[in-house]
């Protein structure tokens, strides 16, 4: 057993995709033609970090709810972690991106650390060896 897929909610498709993989260097794994629980056209979006089983669904905000939800899926806490093996290397290609950080890089017990925030506007931890 483990966990598929996980969803963001984002405001359009493309600049997520351009995001995911551009920007953190995920792989687009798939991009159909779907439809939505009433019949109206959307998109089935997955990206995935290279060689990992779990994915992300970008999901594009179908309402004002969902609209709502968009970077506060997690009300404002880090809620996704991405750990890679070169800290330096993916920080700094971060900020050749002019991703936004919440916070400056740090050592913690369990690693390198910084917060950033996703295209959404949702925060995430960049996690590397200490």
């Amino acid at each position: 057993m483990h966990i598929s897929l996980t969803a963001i909610v984002v405001d359009d498709y493309d600049p997520a995709i351009d995001f995911f993989t551009t920007v953190l260097g995920f792989e687009l794994v798939e991009d159909s033609p779907s439809t939505t629980n009433d019949g109206r056209p959307k998109r089935w979006v997955v990206v995935r970090p290279p060689g990992a089983e779990t994915g992300i669904l970008l999901a594009r905000a179908d309402g004002d709810a969902q609209r709502a939800a968009i970077g506060n899926q997690t009300a404002g806490r880090v809620g996704f972690f991405l750990r890679v093996d070169d800290f330096e290397a993916a920080y700094q290609r971060m900020v050749d991106h002019d991703v936004r950080f919440v916070t400056a890089p740090r050592t913690e017990p369990y690693g390198r650390v910084v917060v950033f925030v996703d295209i959404a506007g949702n925060r995430w931890d960049l996690i590397g060896p200490a």
